[in-house]
C-alpha cells in the first residue's frame, strides 16, 4: 500500500477515533458498563473495520491486530494521562487520553503494517 494512502487512511482512522469517543461515553452510561470496556469494545470495532477494509489481510490476523492494538492503545493512554504531565492544559485528562489513544493506535497499526511487509518479502 502506498504513503499517500496509508496517511488518509491514518487520518480518516484518527478523525473517527475523535469524534467517536463521545459516542461510546455516551453508550456506555447507556448500558450502564465500564466506559473502558466500552470505549475498548468500540474502539475494537473501528480497528477491525479499518483492517478489512484497509488492510485486508487474512481474517484471524485482522481480528487478533485489531483487539490487540484498541485494548494496548487504550491502556497506554489512561497510563499517559495518569502521569499529569499535561494537567495544566486539560485538568480532568479527558482530552490527553483521547488523543493519546488515537495516535498510539495509529502507531499500533503501523508499526504491524511494517512488520507483515517486511515478512511478506
Amino acid at each position: 500500500m502506498k504513503l499517500q494512502i496509508r496517511i488518509l487512511l491514518y487520518s480518516i482512522l484518527f478523525f473517527l477515533y475523535l469524534t467517536s469517543t463521545h459516542f461510546f461515553l455516551s453508550l456506555g452510561e447507556i448500558l450502564k458498563t465500564d466506559p473502558y470496556i466500552t470505549m475498548g469494545c468500540g474502539f475494537a470495532i473501528l480497528n477491525i473495520i479499518y483492517a478489512f477494509l484497509g488492510l485486508k489481510w487474512k481474517p484471524l490476523l485482522n481480528v487478533i491486530c485489531s483487539i490487540a492494538i484498541a485494548s494496548l492503545a487504550l491502556f497506554l493512554a489512561v497510563q499517559f494521562a495518569n502521569l499529569h504531565l499535561l494537567s495544566n492544559y486539560d485538568p480532568y485528562l479527558v482530552k490527553t487520553a483521547i488523543f493519546t489513544n488515537a495516535l498510539l493506535s495509529i502507531i499500533f497499526w503501523e508499526i504491524v503494517y511494517q512488520v507483515k511487509n517486511r515478512k511478506s518479502k
